[in-house]
């Protein structure tokens, strides 16, 4: 692993010291493109506006005239934390808005599998309803979109994800309206919007709408800013790029929820889990409630998370959200022995005795017959972490009559564009690839089982000429050094408050220490008494065993535990920089 300090314009650092923002902020921002005071400004009324967000603008009309008909809506949902909360969020916005008959679907993962389908089209019409509405999916699901159409649907599409040739009109679905900042002449600039966040941004638009038709004045209309805890949710659980409108999405969204003002299910969630909602972060929608709602897609049905959402019962809630957790405590056991048997497998793939001993391939596949279709992406982001390569895993497909396919879920490495990948792997080996999609760094493909060697030599072929030994070699981009009288635990809460993720990564320090003592605490966790600068200070090295010498480069985070009352800080270790 090699340690890379991040540049630190020192104006943009001056700048924001200037316009009062901590020393320690205003170092950390800058490191990440923060210029100016200006761009830390959360308010609602720095959100980009709806009207540059192609086809809001016509959705909003859709909608509005839907509404003035009595039409009954429905939404198609994906089954992932993003979907679910976009899923909640056009519920509850839509009947805040007027409409009265608001149904939704969400397809099941093994039958269905992803998107928008002729037969979750003839579903959705069998339940009677005139218009249908995707959310986080329905950008590649032409022939689910011609189904619907045909059967006389109206059909309005909200999605995020590209489309299946992102330049070309011609490859989109004949819907009624799409909205995604990512079709071809979306002049919208956060093209990293979530699923949720631009069904919020439809919302917005119709309110507008309804507003100009004189439903209602800017006095009495409905207020949707109680939405954005949900969108904040599914924002940090889809791990999109936290530019800085979905940074203000989701700051507004842990405000609300510090303060109280969040959905029952949100707050039963937060209790299952453990976790406080008064002192709530990211990191807490990110990998406490984001996996709980996940679960039920993975392992059951998504309608649980969904409903769960949904509800204003707190004890339907309490109910819910205890079933969620037991979900995904079933999810961990699968994914435990799915995690051990893929190590395994990509340890034989291992590259044997000579110049690269030890090394692995440039691109990964693995396939268990044993293997979870539910489970395939968290395992595959295991193997990516551990081994750094572009890494697909592959279940067999339970879905009936459908033996012979493999469900395979993908994870990459910085340089390596997942979904253009595929695609290549496409055009190069026709019929190989049976469906396809995704982002950069998270793809999924379902191939025949009898394709997998074609598919993995293929992609390796494809990793082979796009990946160098750099871009091979695992860097982790820090903060440098941590300056001592910053180790406090007052300082531990104020970096916690701020709003960390995806492309806007939590500070990561990096500096040599003195490795005083070293234990393993629950057989697969290194614990660390170190001195910093001269002063003692505890670690902890989760999923690492391997020792440490005694003075070492390491890369950490703080975090702040406590004892018999007494509240300390102590290094959460990423990673350490070893000379061989």
């Amino acid at each position: 692993m090699k340690l890379i300090e991040r540049d630190i314009p020192p104006r943009a650092v001056w700048a924001l010291e200037q316009a009062g923002v901590h020393p320690l902020l205003a170092r950390l921002f800058a490191a990440r493109g923060v210029n100016g005071h200006d761009e830390l400004d959360d308010g609602l009324a720095r959100l980009l506006p709806p009207g540059s967000l192609k086809g809001a603008k016509e959705a909003a009309m859709l909608l509005a005239d839907a509404i003035a008909a009595d039409r009954r809506l429905c939404i198609v949902a994906d089954y992932d934390c993003d979907g679910a909360t976009a899923c909640a969020v056009a519920v509850r916005g839509l009947r805040l808005l007027g409409a009265k008959h608001v149904d939704y679907l969400v397809p099941d993962r093994v039958v269905d599998g992803y998107g928008l389908t002729p037969p979750i089209a003839r579903r959705v019409k069998e339940r009677g309803a005139d218009m249908l509405i995707t959310v986080d999916n329905g950008i590649a699901s032409v022939e689910g979109v011609a189904e619907a159409r045909a059967l006389g649907l109206k059909v309005l599409v909200t999605d995020h994800h590209l489309p299946a040739a992102p330049a070309a009109d011609s490859a989109l679905p004949n819907a009624d309206v799409i909205v995604n900042p990512n079709q071809p002449g979306c002049a919208f600039e956060s093209k990293s919007m979530a699923g949720v966040g631009v069904m919020f941004y439809v919302l917005l638009a119709l309110r507008a709408e309804l507003r100009q038709r004189g439903t209602f004045d800017a006095a009495t209309q409905p207020k949707l800013d109680a939405l954005l805890p949900l969108v904040a949710l599914g924002t940090v659980a889809d791990v999109v790029k936290l530019d800085a409108n979905n940074r203000r999405l989701v700051a507004q969204g842990l405000k609300r929820v510090r303060a109280g003002a969040l959905q029952p299910g949100l707050a039963a969630l937060f209790s299952a889990a453990g976790r406080q909602a008064r002192v709530a972060t990211t990191f807490d929608f990110g990998f406490a409630l984001g996996p709980r709602i996940n679960a039920a897609g993975r392992l059951s049905d998504m309608t649980l998370g969904i409903e769960c959402l949904l509800t204003d019962d707190a004890g339907r809630a309490d109910e819910l959200a205890r079933l969620l957790d037991g979900i995904n405590r079933e999810r961990r056991e699968i994914e435990g022995g799915m995690r051990d048997q893929a190590f395994v497998i990509a340890e034989s793939l291992l590259a044997p005795d000579g110049e690269q001993a030890g090394e692995p391939p440039p691109a990964l596949c693995v396939f268990d017959a044993g293997f979870h279709e539910g489970v395939v992406g968290i395992v595959a982001s295991r193997l990516k972490d551990r081994l750094h390569r572009p890494t697909f895993v592959f279940a067999a497909s339970g879905a009936p009559g459908k033996a012979h396919e493999l469900k395979g879920s993908g994870r990459s490495i910085p340089g390596f564009h997942l979904r253009d990948a595929l695609d290549l792997v496409a055009k190069r080996h026709p019929g190989v690839l049976l469906r396809f999609g995704g982002h950069a760094m998270a793809a999924g493909c379902t191939l025949d089982a009898e394709a997998l060697p074609v598919f993995e030599a293929a992609l390796s072929q494809v990793a082979r000429e796009w990946l160098d030994a750099a871009t091979l070699t695992r860097r982790l981009e820090t903060d440098g050094p941590l300056a001592p009288e910053y180790r406090r635990t007052d300082l531990v809460d104020t970096l916690h408050r701020e709003v960390w993720g995806q492309g806007f990564a939590a500070p990561t320090f990096s500096e040599e220490v003195e490795v005083v003592s070293q234990r393993l605490v629950g057989e697969k966790h290194l614990a660390l008494k170190l001195k910093h600068q001269g002063q003692p200070v505890d670690g902890i090295w989760f999923g690492h065993t391997d020792p440490l010498p005694a003075r070492v480069k390491l890369a950490f985070r703080l975090d702040a535990d406590e004892w018999q009352g007494v509240r300390r800080v102590r290094f959460l270790v990423e990673g350490a920089e070893i000379q061989d």
